[in-house]
C-alpha cells in the first residue's frame, strides 16, 4: 500500500520490449536503498516488482495489462517518473489509502498557473466519473491530490509549489497523459450498496 506522497522524481534509463510485456529499468537512489528482488515500488502510481537493482537503479517487468491500462507504455529513455516506495507499518499516513492498481487514464487539457499555486484541469473517462467528488482523493500520476472540481468528464487539481517542483506534474503538458487511481473506499462502498440493493429487491 501506498500513501501518494512522492518521495523521489527518478528517470527511466532503458526499456526492453519484450512481445506482451516490457522490462524497464529506473533511476532512483533514494527508492532503491535497502531494496530487494521482490520488493514493490510505484512508478507514476503503478505498484511494479523489484527484478534487480544496482547502482541507484532498479529493474521492474511490466505486463500487457499494465501497459494497456496505463501511460507506462508511453515512456521511454528519459521519461521523468514519480517515484514512491510502500508504506510501513507504524508509518504516517500523509495522503491517503492508495493501492498503486491504475483504473484507468486521463488527459491533462488546461494548466492555470496563479502567484502561488496553479490549477490543473484533467479529463475523466466517463466510466470512473462516480467516484469522483468535490474535496475527495484522487490519485494522480501517483500523487494523493484533493480533487477542486469534478465534471462529468474532467475534474481539477490545485497543486502547491512542492509538489510542481518534485513530480512530474510540474512539467507535464496539455495533451499528456496521466495514470488516475480513485479513492478504493468509494468503489468497496458502492459494491456493498449494490449488494443490499439486490438482496432487497429479492
Amino acid at each position: 500500500m501506498f500513501t501518494g506522497i512522492v518521495e523521489e522524481l527518478g528517470e527511466v534509463t532503458a526499456v526492453e520490449r519484450l512481445g506482451d510485456a516490457s522490462r524497464f529499468r529506473l533511476r532512483g537512489r533514494l527508492v532503491t536503498e535497502g531494496a530487494k528482488h521482490g520488493d514493490s515500488i510505484a512508478v507514476n502510481g503503478v505498484c511494479l516488482t523489484v527484478v534487480d537493482t544496482a547502482d541507484g537503479e532498479f529493474t521492474a517487468d511490466v505486463m500487457a495489462e499494465t501497459l494497456n491500462r496505463s501511460s507506462l507504455g508511453a515512456l521511454g529513455p528519459g521519461s521523468r517518473v514519480n517515484l514512491e516506495r510502500p508504506m510501513a507499518v507504524g508509518d504516517r499516513l500523509g495522503g491517503h489509502i492508495v493501492q498503486g492498481h491504475v483504473d484507468g487514464t486521463g488527459t491533462i487539457l488546461e494548466r492555470t498557473p496563479s502567484e502561488n499555486w496553479e490549477i490543473i484541469k484533467i479529463s475523466l473517462p466517463a466510466e470512473l466519473s462516480r467516484y469522483v467528488v468535490e474535496k475527495g482523493s484522487i490519485t494522480v500520476d501517483g500523487v494523493s491530490l484533493t480533487v477542486v472540481d469534478a465534471g462529468p468528464d474532467h475534474f481539477t487539481v490545485s497543486l502547491i509549489p512542492t509538489t510542481l517542483a518534485l513530480t512530474t506534474l510540474g512539467i507535464k503538458e496539455p495533451g499528456d497523459p496521466v495514470n488516475l487511481e480513485v479513492d478504493v473506499i468509494a468503489k468497496y462502498v458502492e459494491r456493498m450498496l449494490g449488494d443490499r440493493s439486490r438482496e432487497a429487491a429479492q
